[in-house]
Parts: C-alpha cells; structure tokens; sequence
C-alpha cells in the first residue's frame, strides 16, 4: 500500500507490520460535525479498512480535545461547564460518525484523563533540556532542536506568519523565543486548573495529542493523521515535543486530507461557513453523503455544492441496482489496487461503476469502502 507522506513530499511504501498503530487528530467538541470533519473521518475509516482487508490489526486512536480556548470560551458564552458541552456535542459527533459508517476507534482518549500523564511528559522534555519555566508557565524551546519545521517544510517567516492565524501567541513577553510554543498555561479566572510543580494552570493543546498518543500506542506510531489544517502549528510541534520526550522518532508515515471549501474559504468552525451533517442527514441518505465524501480525492481541496449530493445519490442508486450477477472478484481486485496506489477513492468509485452498470456483484467492493448497499 502506498500512500503520500507529508514529511517526505511522496507517495511512498507504507511499512509495517502485522499490528498497525494509526493516530488520527479528533474533535474539540464546542460545536456539530461538519463535512470538513466528515472527510478526515471517512478517509481515514478507509484507510483502516484496507489495511484490515489486507490482513493487519488496526489499533486506531482517536483523542478528545476536552479543554482548550475554543471549548472553554464557547462554554463561557453559552454559560455551561464546559465538560457538559462536551458530553453533548460528542454524543452527536458519535451518531453522525455511525450514520456515515465510520467504524469505532480501537480508542478514543479524552484530553482530561491525561492530566497526570502530561505532567509527566512535560517533566521528561524539561529534563532533557528542551522546555523552560516561565513566569506564565512552561514553554518548548523550538531553538533546542536543528529540524524544526521538517514536517511543515516551513522556515520561521513563514511559521511566524501563520502561527497567530492558527492560535499561536508569537508575541508573548514570556517566551525566548516567537516560535516557541506552550506546554502548560496558567488557567484564567474561571477556568479548569489543575496542580503542577510549575504551578497551577492547564495543558496546551499540542502536548495533549503527544501525551495521549504516546500513552495509548507507545512513543513511535506508524500512521498519523489529520486536516492539512494541523500540519503547521499542531503537528509540527506535537512531532518535535514527542521526541524530544521520548528519544525515539515519533511517527513513521504523516498523512493529511485536504480541506473541503464552502462560500469561497475553507470549511471552519472560525469561518462560519459550514454545513452540518446533521442537518444533510434529515433530507438525505448517510451513504450518499459518505459516497459524496469518497468522490474526491483525500489530497486535493475541493469545494461543497448541495448539487454533489445528486451524483451521490444517482451512483447509491446504480450500485443498488445491480441484480448482483456475475463474479465479485474482479472488481474488488480493481478497488483494493485503486485504495493501495495512495487511496485514490474516485478512481476505486468509476471501477465499481462500470461493474454495476454491466450487472456484476459490487456489494463486497462497496464495502470496502465502507458504503453499505442494504
């Protein structure tokens, strides 16, 4: 199976062995599912398939980001605990995850029930020499290591012009230097605080994924995934504090989905631009959202028309009616090379098009792909 790397800038041999350990960055549960999430989720899920159909033991992990700015802030807004707005917004995350076939995660971890571990890890990359304590708490000193933005490919003019656009604080009087980033905070009035030698305060959001990842699948991980979105700051930092933690290299194959567009920007939460799946569930079928999802390749941004939908739902409807004649075989054996030649989804769908338009038996294919033709 071959897949494209993000750190190495090709689609190379993804190497592993029979027990495959996959990471993949969940939600901040402030708010419902949108089609941008939706995508990850379902390439992902994909890839998890395939990887089973071939054979390997899948230990997928999904975090919950349950406390950073955004959750604490919308919880302040709409005055709950932000642990209650949590339970709710992920049990809606679940039902739509099962409605669009994404299968369970092997785990799913909450940032909070690692509070214990994170002080543990933030300890380690203190001791090994690359964070400090500050006056507001304890940074990583992105200078301590020679291969910061190695993953990005960024340099620090380009790092220091997006950092603030993606929460990022380069201009903190506290820190040596702009790029450095926090590991633990000091909690303002009203938030979640929790003890620490350093004092008390609360975990940044990149130490949680390292922490939980390390915690939930050791200190190296085969498969790591998430939006383009993270690659830079999120993944970058989380990539360089994990190794600085442990001594070990961190993830062996980096992958990201690219962003899904609405109203001329990308699909975000910041933006406002977004379309839930909640909301495509009252009027349409969960398999033709998925197939609409799986028509795009996970690489290229594309952009959300209700019109897609319409394919979706005329393509539900050929392989459905296929009287299932013939041998499955053929096509599977299309699918499976179309998904190990860097998951090339849209390819995989023509492959089964053509199977059901002739008549043959697309079922087991299809599911493969996760789409359920029940």
């Amino acid at each position: 199976m071959r897949l494209y790397d993000t750190a190495r800038r090709a689609v190379v041999d993804l190497e592993v062995d029979s027990t495959v350990s996959m990471y993949v960055c969940g939600i901040t549960p402030y708010d419902a599912t949108h089609l941008g999430h939706a995508a990850t989720y379902v390439t992902y899920d994909v890839v998890r398939r395939r990887l089973a159909d071939r054979g390997h033991e899948v230990r997928l992990v999904r975090n919950i980001t349950d406390v950073d700015d955004d959750i604490l802030r919308t919880a302040a807004d709409r005055n709950v605990h932000y642990l209650d707005l949590a339970v709710a917004e992920i049990r809606r995350f679940h039902a739509d995850m099962e409605a669009l076939g994404v299968l369970k995660p092997w785990s799913e971890p909450r940032a909070t029930s690692a509070i214990a571990d994170i002080r543990g890890f933030i300890g380690s990359v203190i001791e090994r020499g690359h964070a400090y304590v500050a006056d507001d708490g304890v940074y990583f000193d992105s200078t301590s290591v020679d291969d910061f933005g190695a993953l990005s490919h960024l340099d620090a003019d380009a790092m220091g012009w997006l950092g603030p656009q993606r929460g990022e604080d380069i201009d903190s009087p506290a820190k040596r230097h702009p790029l450095d980033f926090v590991l633990w905070k000091r909690s303002a009035p009203g938030e979640p605080t929790w003890e620490s030698i350093w004092g008390p305060g609360r975990p940044g959001w990149h130490v949680e994924c390292s922490t939980l990842a390390m915690r939930e699948l050791g200190p190296t991980i085969d498969l790591h995934g998430g939006g383009t979105d993270l690659i830079y700051p999120h993944h970058e930092c989380e990539r360089v504090q994990s190794i600085a933690a442990s001594g070990e290299p961190f993830v062996r194959h980096w992958m990201h989905q690219a962003m899904v567009h609405f109203e001329g920007r990308k699909m975000s939460k910041s933006s406002g631009n977004l379309v839930f799946v909640a909301d495509l569930l009252v009027e349409h079928e969960p398999m033709a959202i998925r197939l609409a999802l799986l028509a795009h390749h996970y690489r290229r941004a594309w952009t959300w028309r209700p019109d897609v939908l319409d394919a979706a739902a005329a393509r539900l409807n050929l392989w459905r009616g296929s009287p299932g004649a013939g041998e499955s075989t053929e096509v599977l054996e299309a699918v499976r090379r179309r998904l190990d030649e860097d998951l090339d989804t849209p390819a995989a769908l023509a492959r089964i098009d053509t199977a059901a338009a002739r008549g043959a038996n697309v079922r087991e294919a299809a599911g493969l792909l996760g789409v359920s033709l029940a």
